[in-house]
């Protein structure tokens, strides 16, 4: 890289000297003769190959080829017109040729959308239909005490024809509390057909042939092979596809995701679906009607299930929120409060750049399985109903109350860890962050499938962060802060977050003997108390096959200006090995502005991963893939964040300052945490994606052709070329200079022989 950004500044200072007017030809000169002083490391007025490494480029400035340059010789070569040949416009390179783009993909699976798009949570009416009996039924009956699957089919789209079987599998397997509705919009589709495809489910399903195709409109059915899941009280809980078996150009053996049945397994056990909200490709239907006009909006039959599925998590009676919004008349009271945080994006609290909508459908394709955001339906509802009076509505058009789970969200763990005393909150003002150590005493290494922490007083956690550290804490213990950073965290608590859930197959692993380290933001709330927070695991019930590993991409030097209300830092980290990436959690302090996580793939092309435009603080928010990414070894990683440190930033502890790394919220953090797994590594192998960058000592002995042994100091004193007594800038080999950042304990901007002596032991 170094040798590109020489060639690069030659190349520039070349075209300067030699076509700009005499009168500008000094201030060119004057640049050579600062590049020259930058490049002469050891300021003899000279120039050798070690210090110009690129060949071709160093023979064209060294005029009497004696091995070394002096400043009038690389002005004279550079105003004789050295480089005037590589100046020369290149011939034109032809267009690569390639298959035309396309504006859609052949081959489309069922992809994650966002649930508000797809009309989670809203009303269904308590619409009247036939069957093919011509019996009548009303949906309010149907649903009475018990769980509806409204199945659009068809007997004549390819798709419903392969997903027919699956549903007579799923409807004989889903037990007596699920009831069934397979709804037939396709008016051509023959009597004899339809007859016959409903005698699979041998009466366990009522076959609707919707010949006008109002009933599927009226449901929001948009395709043949959607799928509509209703709650007793006809609320949307889940929408989207059977499965990924079959998609537009595609068929697989078994299918990946089985969309369908996991949501009914988690609507049984009382909680939300993971995924609730999919497309789900086949022949499409007509678009439904729009939705009900702000005048028809009621807080029965639209609001309070907004409320529901974006709210309450922690605006509750007994939750983590200052206020609760579960009832009509807590939220008529809050409503000012809650129009504000709503119009400017507060609320709920979710940050990343929304994809742009489908073309078609206006539905947003999320890639995160967490995401929290409002619908642009939901957010005019809610706004509308605001302005509108606030109207409460029919109780009958009601929701069925959401259901908390008291005690542990996870299940009863199998292992508990606690603080051993209480920690004393003050009343008043601010807290530096505590560390808190917990002994664990595990006889063996455990596998861990969840993990939830439970905070003593949640009023006064603003949110934990929870390391592991070995047996061996001599060993294990990481010579600074940064270090610490870039191993990552192993549990984590924020405000509406406290569990960390992995799928079978992945699991995060916890050493014998192991020490847990607890960093707590407390924020004092008026009243003086004490926390006692503890954490809870449930552990793996056999080995893994992906062992689930953190790494944080840091940037320890961070400097920032004071008064700079946009200062750009970054940092960045080349993958040594291919790496699947589960999510992101970026890590800034109240100065943080924006942030954003960026992939450089080997071939140079740069893709934004996540972008934060608008970072807060108060919530330190994991953003978790619904499909993993996989990148490969030589992608860089980059994480770039921007900070204000203005008197226009309110939260600013002091604008006068120029602030650096450190722990404490008047400081500053440059973290963007990764969580992530390595294919192919067994669960339990030593391995990072920080490989090969463990410290100088190691890495400066790899240069001594490869002797077992060296004297660190007669190294360093080599590299030391002023003989100042450290190391920095030009005098860090280019392939060490990373590890500074672990080196500048004292972050002077240079490494002492301590400091490299301290990190070797």
């Amino acid at each position: 890289m170094k040798r590109h950004n020489v060639t690069i500044v030659i190349i520039v200072l070349a075209v300067v000297v030699c076509a700009l007017p005499l009168a500008r030809r000094v201030w060119a000169q004057n640049a050579v003769e600062k590049r020259f002083d930058q490049l002469d490391r050891n300021q003899d007025g000279k120039i050798t190959p070690d210090e110009l490494p690129a060949a071709e480029f160093f023979k064209r400035l060294d005029l009497d080829g004696n091995g070394e340059i002096t400043k009038p010789e690389a002005a004279k070569a550079l105003l004789r017109g050295a480089f005037n040949d590589v100046l020369k416009p290149a011939p034109a390179t032809p267009a690569p040729t390639g298959p035309t783009p396309m504006e859609a993909p052949v081959r489309q699976g069922p992809l994650p959308v966002r649930p508000g798009d797809h009309g989670i949570g809203r009303l269904v009416p308590n619409v009247t239909f036939s069957d093919l009996a011509g019996t009548t039924h009303k949906l309010s009956e149907v649903a009475k005490d018990r769980i509806v699957v409204l199945a659009m089919t068809s007997t004549s789209c390819p798709l419903s024809k392969k997903y027919l079987p699956t549903l007579v599998e799923l409807v004989k397997t889903s037990g007596d509390d699920v009831a069934w509705v397979l709804v037939n919009p396709m008016a051509t589709d023959k009597p004899v057909e339809m007859q016959a495809a409903a005698g699979q489910f041998n009466g366990r399903a009522i076959y609707v042939h919707d010949q006008d195709g109002q009933l599927a409109s009226s449901l929001g059915g948009l395709t043949t092979t959607d799928v509509i899941v209703l709650d007793a009280s006809r609320t949307i809980v889940y929408h989207g596809a059977i499965d990924d078996q079959y998609g537009f150009g595609y068929s697989i053996e078994v299918p990946r995701y089985r969309y369908l049945a996991d949501a009914l397994v988690a609507i049984k056990a009382g909680k939300q679906p993971l995924v609730a909200a999919t497309e789900a490709p086949g022949c499409t239907l007509e678009k439904p009607a729009k939705s009900a006009s702000a005048t028809n909006v009621t807080y029965h039959n639209r609001i309070s299930r907004i409320v529901q599925q974006h709210c309450i998590e922690c605006h509750r009676e007994g939750g983590v929120a200052p206020f609760a919004l579960d009832t009509y008349d807590d939220l008529v009271a809050h409503a000012g409060m809650v129009k504000q945080v709503v119009e400017r994006g507060i609320m709920p609290p979710w940050f990343a750049v929304e994809p742009k909508p489908d073309a078609e459908t206006q539905a947003v394709h999320t890639p995160w399985a967490n995401d929290r955001s409002l619908a642009e339906a939901e957010k005019q509802d809610l706004l509308a109903w605001i302005a509108g009076g606030k109207p409460e509505g029919d109780l009958r058009d009601a929701p069925q109350p959401r259901m908390f789970v008291e005690g542990w969200l996870i299940g009863e763990p199998d292992a508990v860890f606690q603080f051993p005393k209480p920690v004393p909150i003050k009343a008043t003002g601010v807290m530096p962050y505590q560390n808190i150590i917990v002994e664990t005493n595990l006889a063996e290494d455990k596998w861990v499938q969840a993990i939830e922490v439970q905070p003593g007083d949640r009023g006064v956690v603003h949110h934990v962060l929870v390391f592991v550290q070995g047996d061996d804490a001599e060993n294990e213990e990481p010579v600074d802060d940064a270090a610490a950073e870039r191993g990552g965290f192993w549990g984590i608590y924020v405000p509406g977050n406290s569990t960390l859930v992995y799928p079978a197959g992945f699991a995060k692993r916890i050493p014998k003997g192991a020490k847990l380290k607890f960093q707590m933001h407390y924020t004092p709330n008026g009243t003086a108390t004490t926390d006692q927070t503890r954490i809870g695991l449930i552990w793996a019930k056999e080995p893994p096959k992906h062992e689930v590993r953190v790494a944080g991409i840091v940037n320890a030097r961070i400097s920032i200006p004071p008064g700079a209300d946009n200062h750009r830092e970054e940092a960045t980290l080349r993958l040594p090995m291919d790496a699947t990436i589960m999510g992101f959690l970026p890590h800034l302090h109240v100065r943080g502005k924006a942030c954003k996580y960026e992939v450089t793939r080997s071939d140079g092309q740069t893709t934004t991963l996540l972008d934060i435009p608008r970072y807060d603080f108060n919530w330190q928010l994991l953003y978790r893939y619904f499909e993993p990414l996989t990148l490969n070894a030589g992608d860089t990683l980059r994480f770039t964040a921007w900070f204000d440190n203005s008197d226009k930033n309110p939260a600013n502890p002091d604008p006068t300052k120029t602030v650096r790394w450190g722990a404490q919220t008047f400081d500053e953090m440059h973290l963007g945490y990764v969580e992530y797994y390595v294919p192919g590594v067994k669960p339990g192998e030593s391995t990072s994606l920080y490989a090969g960058r463990r410290g100088l000592g190691r890495n400066l002995g790899n240069q001594g052709n490869g002797r077992p042994g060296f004297d660190l100091e007669a190294i360093f004193k080599r590299l030391d070329r002023n003989n100042d007594g450290k190391l920095i800038g030009d005098e860090i080999p280019t392939a060490q200079r990373d590890n500074l950042l672990r080196l500048d304990t004292n972050q002077d901007g240079a490494i002492s022989l301590e400091e490299a002596k301290r990190l070797q032991r």
